[in-house]
């Protein structure tokens, strides 16, 4: 089987949570400092090996396509000005030798559906989805991406990355029950969609990574929709589970969850202390502002 070289992007959401800021401009081109989150994602699958990028889009994501794009004035005019090094930060959005494909959804009929969408591009190959308002950050090691193609390249079957999470919020994920083993990687024996805390089976959590194989458009054509037309990712891995091997990788890294205000807010904060132009000023009015409100 062929190694993981595409890497399906699901951006049709209309990211209500963030209302206004959503209302005319995507969820995934909210900045963390200086670069939006759809960036940070698309960073890491290049860092995967990723070669081929699919962007499942809606009607109002058109700023995804612009920022991928050449911007041709843009460019002249930094060129112009002699701004060198902002010229090959707008040249290097994404790298010459990857391809940006996209796609339309028509309609916002659940994750699965999104998925569904990109089978005529990926074909019979396996492929990882990103979800890019999970800002997965590793600053000592591998990017999350890169270790779950690892662990494919090893084992040769689908990998979901996975956390652990309080008990009490596992009604906020997919949850997956593994093979009593110890270790990163487990196997799967069931997964199942935002269980109440007391029947969990679990508190192994999805997030929004994954690598499957082809199979996983079978299982996703057969799904019966569910509230409001939708398919359910969740509901095709656990089908596909049946007939062969899936994996949990519990990832080495920190999760930002961006699409809520408050893991958007952390993930401002912890870039931007890290952020080598602004780290120490940032970090001296927050010190300041600390201060103050002990004061107060």
């Amino acid at each position: 089987m062929k190694g993981v070289s595409k890497v399906v992007f699901p951006v049709a959401g209309m990211g209500t949570r963030f209302l206004p800021a959503t209302k005319a401009s995507p969820k995934e081109m909210l900045p963390v400092v200086d670069k939006p989150l759809i960036q940070y994602a698309v960073e890491e699958a290049v860092a995967a090996g990723a070669t081929d990028l699919v962007f499942i889009t809606g009607r109002t994501k058109r700023a995804i396509e612009d920022h991928f794009d050449k911007a041709y004035e843009l460019e002249t005019e930094l060129q112009a000005r002699g701004k060198a090094a902002m010229l090959e930060l707008v040249r290097n959005t994404v790298p010459a030798h990857v391809n940006c494909i996209y796609i339309r959804q028509p309609e916002a009929l659940g994750l699965g559906h999104a998925v569904l969408c990109a089978a005529a591009v990926v074909g019979d190959e396996p492929f990882a989805v990103m979800l890019a308002d999970d800002l997965l950050h590793n600053p000592d090691g591998a990017p999350v991406l890169k270790q779950m193609v690892d662990v494919y390249n090893y084992h040769r079957c689908s990998v979901l990355g996975t956390m652990n999470v309080p008990r009490e919020d596992t009604r906020q994920y997919g949850i997956v029950s593994t093979e009593a083993q110890r270790g990163a990687v487990q196997r799967m024996t069931g997964i199942v969609e935002k269980p109440d805390p007391a029947s969990a089976p679990t508190t192994q959590a999805v997030v929004g990574r994954y690598i499957l194989t082809p199979r996983i458009f079978d299982h996703l054509r057969k799904l019966t929709p569910g509230a409001g037309g939708e398919l359910q990712l969740t509901d095709a891995i656990a089908s596909l589970l049946k007939e062969e091997a899936v994996l949990a990788h519990q990832y080495d890294g920190v999760r930002y969850d961006c699409g809520s205000k408050l893991g958007y807010l952390k993930a401002t904060v912890e870039f931007g202390l890290r952020h080598p132009e602004v780290s120490a000023d940032f970090k001296a009015y927050l010190e300041a502002r600390f201060a103050e409100h002990l004061a107060a």
